[in-house]
């Protein structure tokens, strides 16, 4: 009976993990890698741990000879500049949205591009569950109607949007 319980106990906990699970969301396809280099700015994220009481948060990406690519996340954390270098290379084929970041060699994570603006404006990015997501674009703020197709296309897609956390505020008396 406890092996019994126990095989349901673990049942319900990957179910639940799967139903959070971003793999039913394709990552776009036709990325053009050397026209995603360049700086970033997030301009929502859900809450995470590694990014806690950050805000003017921004991501660059340099493109490297080996096929890799550079990437520097950078924010304010009270007042104070933080920084992380890492790298990732792509998860899949060339042109495909779906990356491996990593910051801690050799540990790699999903950084999958489920949105991408042809002019290459703005992105959202995902890991490999709902649990994760970050709206980046080429400027700190998007336009509204802009925002709204985004907010839309996330909670079409099952996402929190109303925990978002928003990095830029030219308010923010710690920078």
């Amino acid at each position: 009976m406890k092996k019994k319980m126990l095989f349901l106990a673990c049942a319900a906990a990957l179910g639940s993990a799967c139903d959070r699970s971003s793999a039913d969301i394709p990552a776009v396809t036709g990325l053009d890698l050397a026209r995603y280099m360049g700086e970033w700015y997030e301009v929502a994220r859900l809450p995470n741990n590694f990014e806690k009481d950050m805000t003017h948060v921004t991501a660059v990406y340099t493109a490297e000879e080996d096929g890799t690519v550079h990437v520097r996340n950078q924010g304010f954390r009270n007042g104070e500049l933080s920084s992380v270098e890492g790298k990732a290379r792509p998860a899949d084929a060339a042109d495909s949205g779906e990356l491996e970041v990593t910051f801690f060699w050799p540990f790699y994570s999903p950084y999958r591009i489920i949105h991408l603006d042809p002019d290459y404006t703005t992105s959202v990015v995902t890991g490999s569950s709902r649990d994760y997501l970050w709206i980046l674009s080429r400027t700190p703020e998007l336009p509204a109607e802009q925002e709204a197709d985004i907010m839309d296309f996330l909670v079409e897609k099952g996402y929190p949007v109303e925990e978002l956390i928003y990095s830029w505020d030219d308010n923010d008396p710690d920078i």
